[in-house]
This record gives C-alpha cells, sequence and structure tokens, in this order.
C-alpha cells in the first residue's frame, strides 16, 4: 500500500516554508497530495491568486527544489463552508491519503473527527515565512522575494501580482 501523506494551505503565494514542509513530508511518505484549499478564491487582498497560477507557482517551485513530482500530486478544492462537509470535501477531490500533516486547530480537528491520522508538521521559520508576510511585504514595497522561491519571483512578476495586490489593496479602501 502507498504511504500517502495530506497537506492543506492556500498558497497565497507559495513560500519557502511551504517548501520545506512539503520536503519534510517527502521524507515520510511515498506520495503527498497537495490541496490547494479555497480554491475558488481569487482577486481578493487575502487571495491574490488564482487556482491555476497557485498550481504553477506549486509545480515550478517543486521542480526548482528538484523534488519528485512524480510522487507529488496538487489538488485544488474549493471551500464549502460548512465544517461538517468539509472533509468528506477533501476526500472526494483527493486521491486516498493515509496521513494528515496540519498545524491548523481548525483543519486537524475535522480530518481528525473524519478518522484520519493527523501529524503536526514543524513550521520552518514562520516568524519569517508565511504568506501574510509576504503579501504584506508585496504592498509596501519592500522585498519579500527573499521569502520564497527564485521560481515565484519570477512567476508573480510574470503575472504582475505585485501590482495586482496593490490595486486590490486600493478597491479594499474604497
Amino acid at each position: 500500500m502507498v504511504k500517502r501523506g495530506l497537506f492543506v494551505g492556500r498558497f497565497q503565494p507559495f513560500h519557502l516554508g511551504h517548501l520545506a514542509v512539503i520536503a519534510n513530508i517527502l521524507e515520510e511518505v511515498d506520495e503527498i497530495v497537495i490541496v490547494i484549499g479555497s480554491a475558488q478564491y481569487s482577486h481578493r487582498i487575502d487571495n491574490p491568486f488564482t487556482t491555476g497560477e497557485r498550481l504553477t507557482m506549486i509545480h515550478d517551485a517543486l521542480k526548482e527544489a528538484k523534488l519528485p513530482l512524480q510522487r507529488c500530486w496538487i489538488v485544488p478544492v474549493p471551500d464549502v463552508h460548512r465544517h461538517m462537509l468539509w472533509a468528506a470535501e477533501i476526500v472526494g477531490y483527493t486521491p486516498k491519503f493515509n496521513t494528515v500533516y496540519a498545524n491548523d486547530p481548525l483543519t486537524s480537528r475535522l480530518l481528525k473527527e473524519a478518522g484520519f491520522k493527523v501529524k503536526p508538521c514543524p513550521f520552518y521559520k514562520r516568524e519569517v515565512y508565511s504568506a501574510t508576510e509576504v503579501r504584506k511585504r508585496m504592498l509596501q514595497n519592500k522585498n519579500w522575494e527573499t521569502l520564497v522561491p527564485k521560481s515565484i519571483v519570477t512567476y508573480i512578476k510574470h503575472v504582475d501580482g505585485v501590482q495586482r495586490l496593490q490595486d486590490l489593496n486600493r478597491t479594499d479602501k474604497v
């Protein structure tokens, strides 16, 4: 039986902390299912990137890091906004998995209650590597590029992601 782990995130954007967690999980499992949560959201201050953009960023970062793409599933899953249905939604969208790797209390609780083994994943310099911090630096025109893989910098510049975020920030204040 394939030992497959599940890791859920919004990846808004994907950063070096995410990459470190995925690399660590891959040391324990045969395959990893990377769930792009809140898949239906984009062009919002807290979710600026589309599902397709996030999928591309994750793929490019894993490739850049020379992680084994053939052992990685990247699966978008929309929010259902009903906790009693969320675990079933995850199961319905993903290949079968044995272990959930999560630090988020709600994710952990819901998937434990659904009968899954849940393991905490060690944060990698959490005080530095967070998508909130990356977006904050983008908004303030501060150095965000050191917090993400080089391929992500290239991709975000390609989609004009910093300007998009700054435009969204102005829209939210109107």
